[in-house]
């Protein structure tokens, strides 16, 4: 058993990233930290490091128990690393996607310039809704 091996070998090894040109993309793009620096691909990884990965909206966090050798079945992943990830981040994947559509009558044509400025108006209050965080109930100004 090695005793360091590359970061990008050992996040596609612990299938984190499906191909290393994935892992490898990751730490070139600064998605990847250890020790709360930026790990670049070729960065040798020891076991007992805490190893950060953004992927998508969530922040992941792994603290490796040993170095694999080879890439693994995801029943044996445990056995390797440790996943520190906290509940809170994993709940961003079940949140739900809010959408919201203007509904126009069908037949009734273009909307005027009126209807048009209406429109972004309210497209403006939803994002300010969204940004702030702010209920339906609560009024904007």
């Amino acid at each position: 058993m090695a005793d360091s091996e590359r970061i990008d070998k050992v996040l596609w090894a612990l299938r984190v990233f499906k191909t290393r040109t994935e892992a490898t993309d990751a730490c070139k793009g600064g998605k990847v930290k250890i020790g709360g620096v930026n790990a670049k691909p070729s960065r040798p990884v020891k076991a007992g490091e805490t190893i950060r990965v953004h992927k998508g909206i969530i922040q992941y966090s792994y603290k490796l128990k040993q170095v694999p050798e080879h890439r693994m079945g995801a029943k044996l992943v445990p056995e390797y690393a440790e996943n520190l990830t906290p509940q809170a981040e994993l709940d961003k994947m079940r949140a739900p996607v809010e959408t919201f559509f203007l509904k126009r009558d069908r037949g009734t044509g273009r909307p005027t310039k009126k209807q048009r400025r209406e429109m972004e108006d309210a497209w403006d209050k939803i994002d300010i809704a969204m940004q702030y965080g702010l209920d339906d109930d609560e009024e904007l100004e």
